[in-house]
């Protein structure tokens, strides 16, 4: 069985995420979406809520596992005999740094591949830090993130505020 780790801290997750958690899906037997804990961040969320709205938004991908992970991704790859890391590329940008993080977790982990996919073009220039922002200075957020979370978004944001 393929197995596969698409890791990010999806805080909040967008529609450039369910697009990169989609196409991977149809590409492996088994993938793990794995919520990344970074206590060096402030996240908007929690870890648990982040991992109940991507939940929410992959129900309907029945090889699509939620987990979280904290420490080296090379780790939590081996721990589920995951073969290959995901990693979705918005712009050349990003390329150069996610280039060095698979050149490394090839040094730390030789037996697992590095497979980029490129985010559907509508969505390159989505960041959840974006919509972060956006939605902390009331602008709308519509169509960044999935329809089915927005509204959680929005309250999670104006609490905040």
């Amino acid at each position: 069985m393929t197995k596969a780790i698409c890791p990010g801290s999806f805080d909040p997750v967008t529609m450039g995420h369910l697009d990169i958690i989609t196409r991977a899906s149809r590409i492996f037997e088994h993938l793990y979406v794995a919520v990344a804990t970074n206590a060096s961040k402030n996240p908007l969320f929690t870890v648990e809520q982040r991992i109940d709205l991507l939940n929410q938004v992959t129900g309907q991908l029945p090889n699509v596992e939620i987990i979280t992970f904290s420490g080296l991704l090379v780790e939590a790859a081996r721990e589920r005999e995951a073969q290959v890391i995901v990693k979705g590329l918005r712009a050349i940008s990003d390329f150069e740094y996610e280039f060095q993080m698979a050149l490394m977790n090839k040094k730390i982990g030789d037996e697992i591949e590095t497979l980029f996919l490129t985010t559907n073009s509508k969505y390159s220039f989505l960041s959840s830090s974006m919509v972060k922002e956006v939605a902390r200075l009331d602008g709308c957020i519509r169509g960044l993130v999935p329809d089915s979370i927005h509204d959680i978004i929005q309250a999670q944001i104006k609490a905040q505020i």
